[in-house]
Order: structure tokens, then C-alpha cells, then sequence
């Protein structure tokens, strides 16, 4: 996983350089018929946007340094596939890093990169689903409840959330995973806190009864338990 993340920053630095040459070639194009003095004055715009460029750079590669276990691991846990967890970060932090001279509290960026990871998966979801059938498939039986643990029942977990609706099983993970507060959850998906506990309320009520996941014990508790 390291050596898949390890160049996340890099990769985005060098996607939004290349975005950023062709718009300037696009303009010196258009712009020939640019009146006396106006090069000299884009070269000194050019020069601050060049040193302005290096130090969001540098912050930005700092950034995604320390946090990009974490953002790797949410980014994981939403898609369920590596590679598209790769994916799925780079895009966020490719728009996280456009938007990076906006941000003024930079203690926001990580609800705004949690916040574009949401709403990239779940527009990328229901693309998908206008191209996909439902599947009736469960996991294999997983035998004695004394057996699963560890991996094996952590693996069971995320086989049952994959049958719960996308919202839902984003709100379970932004909830136990994440440890976001309702509100919180209401605000990085855009809806209220009463249709985020009704939601989550449902999602525990389908656990329970999913014959795998039935421990007898209180779903939630062992929901929070099994993420952490």
C-alpha cells in the first residue's frame, strides 16, 4: 500500500501542472493580439504564481504526507478496492489542491478532502449502477461464531456491507471509521441529522438481521467494535 499511495502528492502535483501548461498554451494562443506591455506584465504575474506555486506545493506535499494512511484507509473503505481507492484519492486531492489557496483554515482540509472523496464515490457509484444488476450472491458460510475473528470476521463485515444501499454504507463508515459525529455526516453529505440517524438506524437494523453478522450481542457495539 505504501508503495501504491507513496506518490500521491507527486502524482497530483504533476496532473495539475500539466492542466495548468496546456490553459497557458491555450492563452499565449489566443492572446497574440495582446496590446504593448502586456507580456512584461504576465511574465511578473507569472513569476508570483510561480512562487506563490512552490510554497502551496510544499504545503500541500507536507499535508499528504502525514495524513494520507488515514485518507488511503477512508478512501479504501468506501470503494473496497485498492486500486480504486488510488483512484478515488488522487481525484479528491487533485481538487483539494485546486481549491488550496481558498482554504483558509487549513484545520478544514480534511472534512473537505472526506467531503469530495464522499460525493466522487457516490457520483461514481451511481454511474455504475445504471450499468450493473443487483446480485442475490452472500459470502460463504463462515461457520462457528467462537471462529471468526480478526481478519476473518472483519472481512465478513465489509462482504455484508457491500448489500447495504452506497449511502448507508458510507454513513456507517464515516460513523464508526471515521468516528464522525451525526452531524458531522449531515454536513460532509449534505443532508439533516434526522435523515442521517434514520439511516444509520436502518443500516443496524439490516446487520442484525443478516444471518452472518448475528452474534446476539448489540449490533452497533459490535459494529464499533469490529472497525476499530
Amino acid at each position: 500500500m505504501n508503495a501504491l499511495h507513496g506518490t500521491t502528492s507527486s502524482a497530483v502535483v504533476t496532473r495539475l501542472h500539466d492542466v495548468t501548461r496546456s490553459t497557458e498554451k491555450s492563452g499565449a494562443v489566443n492572446g497574440r493580439g495582446c496590446v504593448r506591455g502586456a507580456g512584461r506584465q504576465v511574465k511578473t504575474s507569472s513569476y508570483m504564481t510561480l512562487v506563490e506555486k512552490e510554497s502551496a506545493e510544499a504545503a500541500f506535499t507536507a499535508y499528504v504526507q502525514e495524513r494520507r494512511a488515514s485518507l488511503y484507509a477512508t478512501a479504501y473503505h468506501l470503494t473496497g478496492d485498492r486500486f480504486e481507492a488510488e483512484d478515488l484519492l488522487q481525484s479528491a486531492l487533485f481538487s483539494t489542491y485546486r481549491a488550496w489557496d481558498r482554504i483558509s483554515d487549513k484545520a478544514a482540509v480534511g472534512g473537505y478532502l472526506r467531503r469530495t472523496m464522499t460525493n466522487l464515490h457516490i457520483s461514481a457509484w451511481r454511474r455504475r449502477k445504471l450499468n450493473e444488476y443487483p446480485t442475490e450472491e452472500l459470502p460463504e458460510t463462515a461457520g462457528d461464531t467462537d471462529a471468526m475473528r480478526g481478519t476473518e470476521l472483519r472481512a465478513v463485515l465489509w462482504q455484508a456491507l457491500s448489500r447495504l444501499p452506497e449511502t448507508q454504507r458510507t454513513m456507517l463508515v464515516l460513523r464508526y471509521y471515521e468516528g464522525r459525529t451525526d452531524p458531522e455526516i449531515a454536513d460532509i453529505l449534505d443532508i439533516s441529522v434526522g435523515t442521517v440517524k434514520s439511516s444509520i438506524w436502518r443500516s443496524l437494523r439490516r446487520l442484525r438481521e443478516d444471518q452472518v453478522l448475528s452474534f446476539g450481542r448489540d449490533e452497533e457495539e459490535s459494529f464499533g467494535e469490529l472497525v476499530a
